[in-house]
C-alpha cells in the first residue's frame, strides 16, 4: 500500500513530525536495533525542544550524543539496560538507569507509572490491508506506542515484516515519515577463547535434546551456542534473537518440534544482529514474535517444559547471590531479562536455569567468585533463585543446597589461585566448618575424560565421575542407605556412623591420581544420587589398593566390573602395574569380579576369613577406560 495514496494527510517530514514534539514531552524511543535513527537525528537537531524526557530500553543511535553539554542539558535520556555503547555515559552520569524486570515494563506504561507523550518507533511499509509491522523491536515498543499521546513512525523498507504481535495499522500512526535506511547493526563479539570453549562444554553437559532454550543478552551466552551444536530438536522461547543462533538453525539442531508452548515456532520480542539474520526473520513463519509482558511473563514462560536459561552475570558470591546490573555502584547493564526467566524455567516441568560467567575478571586478577558481592553492586538475583552455576572449571548446582554446600559447589568453579582464600573467608563467617579442606589449588579439567555413562538393562542409566568434595552430603546419604551387610562387606565391621571427621580423612588422600574415587549416579526427580563407588588408594609406586561398593538394589548389574575397567584405566595412567584388594571369604560375588576381569589373580586366605586377591594388569592389554574427552585445557 502506497501511504501517499492511502493517507497523504500523516505523511510528512521528519522535521514536521518533531515539530509536533512540545518542551518537556517525555518521549519513548523504539528499542536497540529498531530504533528510528532519522527520528532521533531529526529530534536532536531541533533547537526548540528543550526539556525533553527520554524513554528506551536499549540505545544505540544516542551513543553519538551524549558527550555533547548541550544535548545532555536538552535531553535526559532514562534507559532500561545500559548497552556497552552508553556504558561510559552511565559511569559519568550522563544517562539514567531505571532498574525493572522486563515483563512489567509495558505495564509501567499502560499504569502511567510511565505516561508518554510521544512515541518514536520505526515500521515497515504497510502491505495491502494497511498493516504496518514494528519487525525486529516488538518488545516494549507495542505497549508504549498504546498508551503514548502521539505516535511518529519511521517507515523503511529495511525493516523486516515478522510475524506474530508485530503488526499495527497505519490507523494507530498519527504521522508517517518515509526513510529507507540501513537497521542498526550489533555484532556481538564471539571470542573462541579457551575459556568459553570450556564453559560451553560444561553448559551442553546440562543442555539434553529437546529442550527450550533462553538464551540472555551478552557475548558469553551467545558463544555457548556454538557448543550445541551435536544437539538434536531444541527449541527457542526468548527475549532475544542474535546472529549466535543462525548456525543452529542451519545445521537443523533448532527445530521447535519439541516444544510445548507454539510448536514449530520460536518465540521471541526483540531482534538485534546483522543484516543477515534481518533477512532470516523477514517474513519468515517459524518466528513468533511477542510483547515483552507475554514472552517474559514468567508463567507463559513455564508452559514450556523442559526450559533451559541460560544467562550471564558480573559476580556471584558463595551464598548464591547473583550481581548483573552493576560493577559495584557503577551500573554497566540491567536486569533484563534474568530473574523473569530464572522463574519461569523454576516452574517449568523440566526447567531450569544455568548462569554462565568466567571465573575471573581483569586479565585474571579478580575473582566473579566472590565471599560477598562487591560493596554497592545489586542483587539481581536472589540466592533462592539460582540452580546451576558454570565457569570454565565445572558446573555448581545450587537449588536445595545449604550454605555449607553452596560454599564448597562454588569455590570448587572457582578459579585455583581464589579457592583457599574463598574457604578461609567462609570459616571466618562460619558458613562451613573449621576443618573443611579447601578444594584443590590445580586446574582438575583432566577429570572431565574420566566422566561416562553405562545403561543398565533395568533401563536406567547410571552416570560415573571422580568424586568430589562438594559430594559430602550425597556421600553421607549414599552411606546410610546401604544395609548393614554391605556395610561390613566394604569395611569389614559393623560401621555405624559416616560423619563429617571420617568423610575429611578421605578428601585428604584423594588427589585424583594416586589416590582415586569414582562414583555412579543415578537420575532421581530432579536430581542425582549415589548408587555406587569404587577406589583405589596407593600401596606402593606401582600397586593400589582397589574397593567397592555398590548399593544393594544395583548390584548384580556389572557395575562393579565397569567401575573396575575404569579405574584401571586411570591407575595404568598413573604407572601403576597392578592391583590388590582384601576381600571378605563370603563376598563371593566380590571375588567372583575380579576373578572375571582378572584370570590369573592370585588369592590366598588371611586371617581366616579375608581373602588377599593381587592382580597383575596385561602389559600387552590395549585396555583403556570407557571415558569421553575432555575439552582443551586452559593455558
Amino acid at each position: 500500500m502506497d501511504i501517499n495514496v492511502c493517507c497523504p494527510q500523516k505523511v510528512v517530514s521528519a522535521e514536521a513530525a518533531i515539530a509536533r514534539i512540545k518542551r518537556g514531552s517525555r518521549v519513548f524511543i523504539g528499542t536497540g536495533c529498531g530504533e528510528p535513527q532519522h527520528l532521533i537525528r531529526a529530534m536532536v537537531k531541533n533547537e526548540q525542544l528543550q526539556d525533553i524526557m527520554l524513554y528506551q530500553m536499549m540505545s544505540s543511535t544516542f551513543a553519538d550524543y551524549v558527550d555533547d553539554p548541550a544535548f545532555v542539558n536538552r535531553f535526559n535520556l532514562k534507559l532500561f539496560f545500559i548497552s556497552k555503547a552508553m556504558r561510559k555515559a552511565a559511569f559519568e552520569g550522563k544517562i539514567d538507569y531505571i532498574p525493572a524486570y522486563l515483563s512489567k515494563i509495558p505495564r509501567l506504561f499502560s499504569s502511567h507509572r510511565i505516561g508518554l507523550d510521544v512515541a518514536l518507533v520505526q515500521v515497515s511499509p504497510p502491505d495491502h490491508f494497511g498493516y504496518c509491522s514494528l519487525g525486529v523491536s516488538v518488545d516494549i515498543t507495542r505497549s508504549a506506542m498504546e498508551h503514548a499521546q502521539l505516535v511518529i513512525a519511521q517507515v523503511n523498507s529495511s525493516m523486516p515484516r515478522t510475524w506474530g504481535d508485530s503488526f499495527v495499522h497505519v490507523d494507530e500512526i498519527d504521522y508517517l515519515v518515509p526513510q529507507d535506511e540501513a537497521l542498526v547493526e550489533t555484532m556481538t563479539y564471539l571470542e573462541d577463547n579457551q575459556i568459553s570453549m570450556r564453559i560451553g562444554h560444561f553448559v551442553s553437559q546440562l543442555v539434553e535434546d529437546g529442550a527450550t532454550l533462553q538464551i540472555g543478552f551478552g557475548y558469553l551466552p551467545n558463544a555457548i551456542l556454538r557448543y550445541l551444536d551435536q544437539k538434536h530438536d531444541l527449541g527457542i522461547h526468548t527475549q532475544l534473537i542474535t546472529d549466535g543462533l543462525l548456525p543452529l538453525f542451519e545445521k537443523g539442531v533448532i527445530t521447535n518440534k519439541k516444544k510445548t508452548l507454539l510448536p514449530g515456532r520460536v518465540v521471541a520480542s526483540l531482534c538485534m544482529g546483522t543484516e543477515r539474520l534481518y533477512r532470516f526473520v523477514d517474513n519468515n513463519p517459524a518466528f513468533y514474535f511477542r510483547s515483552s509482558e507475554f514472552v517474559n511473563d514468567p508463567t507463559v514462560i513455564a508452559r514450556n517444559d523442559n526450559l533451559i536459561s541460560i544467562s550471564s552475570a558480573l559476580e556471584v558470591d558463595l551464598t548464591g547471590q547473583v550481581c548483573s546490573d552493576s560493577m559495584g555502584q557503577l551500573f554497566y547493564s540491567g536486569i533484563g531479562d534474568q530473574v523473569d526467566f530464572l522463574r519461569g524455567s523454576a516452574m517449568s516441568k523440566g526447567g531450569f536455569s544455568i548462569i554462565a560467567l568466567p571465573s575471573t575478571a581483569c586479565n585474571g586478577n579478580v575473582s566473579r567468585i566472590v565471599p560477598y558481592l562487591s560493596e554497592g553492586s545489586g542483587v539481581a538475583t536472589t540466592r533462592a533463585d539460582v540452580n546451576f552455576v558454570v565457569t570454565e572449571y565445572g558446573i555448581a548446582e545450587l537449588q536445595g543446597k545449604s550454605i555449607f554446600q553452596r560454599v564448597m559447589e562454588l569455590t570448587q568453579i572457582a578459579h585455583p589461585k581464589f579457592r583457599d582464600q574463598l574457604i578461609q573467608t567462609a570459616k571466618n563467617r562460619h558458613y562451613i566448618f573449621s576443618d573443611q579442606l579447601p578444594p584443590a589449588q590445580e586446574d582438575l579439567l583432566f577429570l572431565e575424560g574420566y566422566k561416562s555413562t553405562l545403561d543398565l538393562k533395568s533401563g536406567k542409566t547410571l552416570h560415573f565421575r571422580p568424586l568430589l568434595p562438594s559430594d559430602e552430603f550425597a556421600y553421607r546419604n549414599f552411606f546410610y542407605s546401604l544395609q548393614e551387610d554391605t556395610i561390613y562387606y566394604r569395611f569389614f565391621y559393623q560401621m555405624k556412623l559416616f560423619s563429617h571427621e571420617v568423610i575429611q580423612k578421605q578428601w585428604a588422600s584423594v588427589d585424583y591420581r594416586k589416590n582415586m574415587s569414582m562414583i555412579g549416579l543415578v537420575q532421581k526427580a530432579g536430581h542425582q544420587e549415589i548408587v555406587a563407588i569404587g577406589t583405589y588408594a596407593q600401596e606402593d609406586d606401582t600397586s593400589a589398593e582397589v574397593a567397592f561398593v555398590v548399593r544393594e538394589d544395583f548390584q548384580g548389574m556389572g557395575i562393579a566390573t565397569y567401575l573396575l575397567e575404569i579405574l584401571e584405566g586411570i591407575a595404568r595412567e598413573n604407572d601403576y602395574r597392578r592391583f590388590t584388594a582384601t576381600v571378605l571369604k563370603d563376598n563371593q560375588a566380590m571375588l567372583n569380579v575380579f576373578r572375571k576381569h582378572y584370570p590369573n589373580a592370585h588369592m590366598a586366605i588371611t586371617g581366616g576369613s579375608e581373602v588377599s586377591v593381587g592382580m597383575e594388569f596385561d602389559p600387552d592389554s590395549s585396555h583403556a577406560a570407557n571415558m569421553s574427552t575432555a575439552p582443551p585445557s586452559r593455558e
